[in-house]
């Protein structure tokens, strides 16, 4: 019943992203890991039956868990050392049986470095792409004024006939229960709670049940069924109250992250549009 802001469903983008901060704090990440690398003399290649295993390997392992917040210490490098040697012993064995020539196998691997290289074109692109203070102001001014000076506590009846949406009022008329009414909405979110909605913004609805709510005084009903997309309501106000919006400062990291994945969006959707594909 109630909207929610919009969400990037893009499955792409799913481990690409992997969240604007981790985007943001990947370069930083890599030269700290560079430095305790070089300081710790960490440059000695490692050889694992007679395969040599590029040093960048253990850096690349080393840099993901400082980005995911792990402390530098001999600990996590003696891991790093030991994971980099178990995967090329088990990669060999892989090989020694041929897997890598499976056509399955090779595809998934194809994805998997697809899956790295699109993880790094999008967070250089949010680096060099980043929400202005300005622009996150201007959204959050067009979302407050969107949301109203007052927002309402309200319960309704959701049914799919006219006809009953009109038999329940003439029962309330009658001085029936509004809770026991609400046992046959056909709202499975709030027909079990008397039909609560509890508080929230008339933006928040559809605009024939935001319409219909504002105009009703407090404790009453409407007196005719209110037709939306849904089905017929029967809705009853419960109150009225000033509407508090956080502050800017407070609500900016959010919707900083709503426009970087909207600009996100509309960058991977122009790049389709001019795409060549042939099928």
């Amino acid at each position: 019943m109630k909207s929610t802001l919009s969400r990037i469903s893009l499955v792409l983008l799913a481990g690409a992203l992997s969240g604007t901060a981790l985007a943001q704090n990947a370069k930083p990440a890599a030269s700290k890991a560079a430095t305790a690398a070089a300081a710790s003399g960490d440059s000695k290649p490692i050889t694992v039956n007679g395969t040599v295993i590029p040093k960048d390997r253990g850096d690349a392992l080393f840099t993901e868990q400082l980005a995911q917040g792990t402390p530098d210490s001999p600990e996590l490098r003696n891991a790093i050392k030991e994971e980099v040697i178990r995967r090329e012993i088990l990669a060999g064995e892989a090989r020694k049986k041929g897997l890598e020539k499976n056509p399955m196998l090779k595809a998934q691997m194809e994805l998997a470095q697809q899956a790295v290289l699109i993880r790094a074109y999008m967070q250089d692109f949010v680096r060099t792409h980043p929400v202005s203070d300005a622009d996150a102001q201007k959204e959050y001014d067009s979302i407050k004024a969107q949301l109203g000076s007052k927002e309402y506590k309200s319960r309704h009846i959701l049914v799919e006939k006219e006809d009953d949406a009109k038999a329940i009022i003439a029962k309330l008329q009658k001085g029936e229960k509004f809770d026991e009414l609400a046992k046959q909405s056909k709202d499975p979110g709030s027909k079990d709670k008397g039909g609560d909605l509890g508080w929230s913004a008339p933006s928040a609805y559809v605009k024939p049940f935001s319409d219909a709510l504002t105009k009703l005084e407090k404790g009453a009903f409407t007196a005719i069924p209110v037709k939306s997309d849904f089905g017929y309501h029967v809705i009853k106000l419960e109150d009225v109250r000033d509407l508090k919006v956080p502050s800017f400062e407070d609500a900016k990291p959010q919707i900083s992250q709503r426009l970087q994945q909207k600009m996100v969006e509309e960058h991977i959707l122009s790049l389709r549009k001019s795409a060549k594909v042939v099928d």
